[in-house]
């Protein structure tokens, strides 16, 4: 039943987060709020509001195992598995692709962490570096944005709108209000559960909740990421495929991990240093060949990356 419960309460928190990100996103610009700015900021907190949740929770909870546990996965995740996924299906073609700087932010941010996490446990002051990184990144791309737009000699607004993920001008002001609570409502009740949950199933196999936060709950908050990726790739977009894993693992390392380090102390469990960071850190410079020799992410290659995932999830149950 605990498992039940588990997938409820995941099942909740990205209903809730889309709800969240579709009822702010139409707010934001039904209060004249630029798209660009909506894109940065709304968007970029909404789509990760349910691994935040969990973060802080686990750490209000005293389990800040799943907190770590949780954006480490997540991370690693996202490169062999929702990458490795839509290589299998359809491939992806790295051809017209560029994404050569945020990725070199994504790893220039990856080894900020890691660094901080050497110096643990980490705690306030941590998590103010890591949204001082962020502030940097995020000004760094609304001055691009900004100056992509004005270089195009400002895109029809309605092509904005249309771009923006989850924006329906069409959308009444009751059915925002309404999108707004359910989000608001059902992250923190999803996250409650699915954290609650977790810890019964690790106390059940005699798991850490660090195991259980890197593997479970990881996997899950990855699933939102996992089926954009399909698409794109289906879609041919490469660009939206790794780019879409690219800011999410940026994001998860300087919002997430810098936000929930204020809100309590996170220790660094050793299996940590010795393994799971230098894993997420190894998938990300597996990334490097097809960024900047832009080779193609055929079958083959998503073999790899899913039996890498698949060894590295063996490794952390039967430890």
């Amino acid at each position: 039943m605990v498992f039940v419960w588990a997938i409820v309460g995941l099942a909740i928190l990205l209903l809730a987060g889309d709800a969240l990100v579709r009822g702010a996103v139409n707010l934001a610009l039904r209060l004249g709020i630029p798209a660009l700015i909506v894109s940065l900021t709304v968007v970029a907190f909404g789509t990760s509001a349910p691994e935040l949740l969990i973060s802080v929770g686990a750490v209000l909870d005293g389990v800040p195992g799943i907190a770590l546990g949780n954006v480490v996965g997540s991370n690693t995740a996202n490169i062999l598995l929702v990458l490795g996924v839509p290589a299998l299906i359809s491939g992806i073609s790295m051809k017209d692709c560029e994404t050569r700087k945020s990725f070199v932010t994504m790893l220039g941010g990856t080894l900020l962490f890691i660094g901080l996490c050497f110096a643990g446990p980490l705690t306030w002051w941590h998590g103010l570096v890591l949204l001082a990184a962020l502030a940097l990144v995020l000004g760094d791309q609304l001055r691009e944005g900004l100056a992509s737009r004005n270089d195009a000699r400002k895109e029809p607004v309605e092509d904005l709108v249309e771009d923006l993920e989850g924006a329906d001008p069409a959308l009444s002001g009751w059915k925002i209000a309404a999108f707004l609570v359910v989000g608001l409502v059902g992250l923190p009740l999803g996250a409650q559960i699915l954290i609650g949950s977790a810890t019964e199933i690790a106390k059940m196999f005699g798991l850490s909740d660090a195991v259980i936060g890197l593997t479970l709950v990881a996997i899950g908050t990855s699933l939102p990421e996992l089926a954009t990726t399909v698409i794109a790739a289906i879609r041919r977009q490469a660009d939206v495929a790794l780019g879409n894993v690219i800011g999410s693992n940026l994001f998860n390392l300087l919002a997430i991990m810098g936000i929930t380090a204020i809100v309590g102390p996170i220790p660094i469990g050793r299996e940590f240093l010795a393994l799971d960071l230098w894993v997420m850190l190894g998938a990300s410079l597996l990334l490097i060949p097809f960024v900047f020799r832009r080779w193609y992410m055929g079958r083959i290659w998503g073999v790899i990356f899913c039996a890498a995932y698949a060894v590295y999830l063996a490794r952390l149950v039967m430890a």
